[in-house]
């Protein structure tokens, strides 16, 4: 085997033993069984296995033991059967520098260990933290994906959330309240109801009698007309608690029937009239009394009637005008007769353009527009005399 010489001054050399693997040292020039030279070379191998050997999971206090043990390096005497052991530090002054160092390492290997020791038993290594970290992880994400995929967002929403939950508290008082307030105004409604219930059923029979009166005046003499209230049954609404529906018997025997159904356009314009007639008869005596009266417009009330029948409903609303004013829109010269003032509305079509002219009429000119309506020539004697008849008799 091949052999290395150590420094002289040793007086030792080493070869490698290929059946160990190991150096073995060979005796010094003084013939000693144990020489200083494999002494130091056996304790620098050792320390180098200690400081720098690459056993896989070793522990550096476990190294450095290996390479001094009390304070000092030590040396196997191959003599003694490897049970021999001598202190060799003092032999030469770098592996005495190298003890002192390998000792204080050992000592803050042994202070790090003790102190990571402590730290690991103050740690809280309970076994589901792991998974509760893990789960809170996944909710965040879950929370992402569902709330605008980040973390602002989500903490956007929670806020959002926060405000609502601070409108929530307190609902079930806040109801409680609502309620209260809806009971207190369905009790307020309810009284109300009955007030204007009570007024309609005073006041139904003498709007009937009031409108039969008229009636006959207008050519409907022995018509039957009569208000009935019926209850809503879903109680109170916007018009009140109860239907208010208008029955006609225009004729004796006919049986009665709404209004709305039954009556055909002339007798629909007579029972307005005098509906609207008997309504505003308190305010036109209320006019007398220094009250001003409601302007009333009646657009073509005569419609569908002629004859006697339309001079009766013309001397109706002369009365009605009695302190107050009356418009009246008319094609009938038995109405217009009537009038304390006549206007002519005419239409006319120029450039594309169509237009609407209110002429005041006086004299002679209220006589032409009474033929004109009577349907006759501008120089029919006979219609122009009929026209000043009824003027004479207004």
């Amino acid at each position: 085997s091949p052999a290395t010489s150590p420094p002289a001054r040793y007086g030792a050399s080493m070869a490698y033993d290929p059946a160990t693997g190991d150096m073995v040292l060979f005796g010094g020039n003084d013939g000693g069984g144990w020489d200083d030279a494999g002494a130091a070379v056996t304790a620098s191998g050792t320390a180098l296995t200690g400081v720098a050997a690459q056993v896989e999971y070793a522990h550096v206090a476990d190294l450095l033991i290996t390479a001094t043990t009390d304070g000092r390096l030590w040396a196997v005497d191959p003599a003694a059967g490897g049970v021999r052991i001598e202190p060799v530090g003092a032999l030469d002054p770098v592996l005495g520098s190298c003890a002192e160092r390998l000792q204080t390492l050992l000592y803050e290997a042994e202070d790090l260990g003790a102190e990571l020791r402590r730290h690991a038993y103050e740690i809280d290594a309970s076994p589901g933290r792991l998974e509760e970290v893990e789960d809170r992880l996944a909710m965040l994400a879950r929370l992402e994906r569902k709330h605008g995929g980040s973390i602002a967002a989500v903490l956007a929403h929670g806020e959002r959330c926060a405000a609502r939950r601070e409108e929530l508290i307190g609902a079930e008082i806040a109801l409680e309240q609502q309620q209260a307030e809806i009971a207190t105004t369905r009790a307020e409604l309810d009284g109300l109801a009955a007030a204007v219930t009570q007024a309609r059923r005073r006041a139904a029979p003498e709007l009937a009698a009031a409108v039969r009166g008229r009636l006959a005046d207008l050519a409907m003499d022995g018509a039957a007309f009569e208000v009935e209230l019926t209850p809503r049954p879903d109680g109170c609404g916007p018009a009140g608690a109860e239907t208010v529906e208008l029955v006609i018997a225009p004729n004796p025997g006919v049986p009665a029937g709404p209004l709305r159904e039954i009556a055909s356009g002339g007798e629909l314009s007579r029972v307005m009239l005098a509906l609207l007639s008997a309504a505003h008869a308190e305010s036109a005596a209320g006019s007398c009394a220094g009250r001003t009266a409601p302007l009333l417009v009646f657009d073509e009330i005569d419609a569908g009637i002629g004859g006697h029948t339309a001079r009766a409903v013309g001397e109706h609303l002369r009365a009605l005008a009695s302190g107050r004013q009356v418009l009246c829109i008319t094609h009938l010269p038995q109405v217009a007769s009537l009038a304390t003032r006549h206007f002519r509305i005419s239409k006319s079509a120029a450039g594309g353009a169509t237009s609407t002219a209110v002429l005041e009429l006086g004299g002679e000119q209220v006589v032409a527009e009474l033929v004109r309506m009577l349907g006759a020539a501008e120089d029919d004697r006979a219609a122009s005399q009929h026209a000043r008849k009824l003027l004479r008799a207004a």
